[in-house]
């Protein structure tokens, strides 16, 4: 009996494996053939064959090509490292400037990463409603993690006058695409410049002087 619970449980874990690669298979392609050809350009059928999958395969695991278009936000946390984000987090708890630091090293890799491909979701979220979802997905996505995160951190951590949902609001200008941009490629920051000025002045307006 526990030989057949074990051979159940393997065959279980196995194919949740298979399933997450699938999945990673899928966002790759359809991230590659989303740059080279744009939204309107990029058909399940071309997905699917870069893939090396089935259509069917792609409809059930993202359910249309409207569903398709959450691929490019998987692929652009993929490529961020979440498994690194996570155990930074982890390892940081009880440290506020600690777990910061992680959050802002994730969206420094995401912006460096899939940036070409947030670039263009942003920009076709005005013409194509599922690209918009997209952008609505990754931007919840994003929310939540540092709602969870903020939220966790004792009351008395905050400067004065700071709290919660000024945090995020603070953050999500500071931290941006668009702040990262500016800096890299107008002003030739460097991306190492950039995150360490993110953390620097996002600690100060959260917590105050070191």
């Amino acid at each position: 009996m526990n030989d057949e619970r074990s051979g159940r449980g393997y065959r279980s874990q196995l194919r949740s494996q298979q399933a997450e690669l699938t999945r990673s298979l899928i966002a790759a392609a359809a991230r590659d053939r989303f740059l080279q050809h744009g939204w309107s350009g990029t058909t399940v059928r071309s997905v699917a064959t870069a893939a090396g999958v089935s259509e069917a395969t792609i409809y059930a695991v993202y359910g249309s090509k409207a569903g398709l278009a959450t691929s490019l936000i998987d692929s652009a946390d993929a490529g961020a490292d979440v498994e690194r984000a996570t155990a930074e987090l982890l390892a940081g708890a009880g440290d506020p400037r600690a777990q910061l630091r992680a959050l802002l090293g994730f969206d420094r890799r995401l912006f460096e990463t899939a940036g070409d491909v947030l670039r263009i979701i942003v920009e076709g979220a005005r013409q194509h409603p599922a690209l918009a979802e997209a952008y609505r997905i990754g931007r919840d996505r994003g929310n939540k993690i540092r709602t969870e995160v903020y939220g966790a951190w004792p009351a008395d951590v905050w400067r004065p006058g700071m709290d919660l949902h000024q945090a995020l609001d603070i953050a999500s200008v500071i931290s941006s695409i668009d702040s990262f941009d500016i800096l890299r490629t107008e002003r030739g920051w460097s991306a190492d410049r950039i995150e360490s000025w993110w953390s620097t002045t996002l600690s100060e307006l959260f917590f105050g002087p070191p």
